[in-house]
């Protein structure tokens, strides 16, 4: 089986009011090549777009690759990490509260992307000293300002 190709992809998402007008941004590198994606929508919210950033850019390699993702988001990163959102998922998308979890069309690309990729992820602090992470913020800041009033 050929080796897949490691991909270091840094997200973010952005919301100006929750819900308001939302941006996401993602930097994908491999070896020498680096690419910037961006994106938003109207009226969302920060979690979605946080979701958003993941997705597209998992959605944007072409082939299956070992993926290292930095997000600054808790909400991404404790869902899979301490595995809520399977749970969700195996309970019919329901939190132990019995609340329905909200996001589930997001989390269905998400968790049907990762069994395709296999995606190490790593937690950074927001609006820190990452630069990428910082770059991901600017896309997506810009992009959420493209539906400002």
């Amino acid at each position: 089986m050929p080796r897949r190709k490691t991909v270091t992809v840094y997200t973010d998402g952005a919301c100006s009011g929750n819900p308001g007008p939302g941006g996401w941004g993602a930097i994908l590198r491999y070896g020498p090549h680096e690419k910037e994606i961006s994106g938003g929508e109207a009226e969302t919210t920060n979690n979605r777009m946080e979701l958003t950033a993941a997705i597209r850019a998992l959605e944007a390699l072409t082939e299956p690759c070992t993926v290292e993702l930095y997000t600054d988001s808790r909400y991404l990163a404790d869902a899979l990490e301490k595995g809520w959102v399977y749970k969700w998922r195996q309970n019919g998308w329901r939190k132990p509260d019995k609340k329905p979890a909200l996001n589930v069309d997001l989390w269905e690309r998400l968790l049907a992307l990762l069994e395709t990729h296999e995606v190490r992820l790593h937690w950074v602090r927001g609006h820190a000293d990452n630069a990428c992470n910082n770059r991901c913020d600017a896309l997506a800041v810009a992009e959420s300002r493209r539906f400002m009033k």
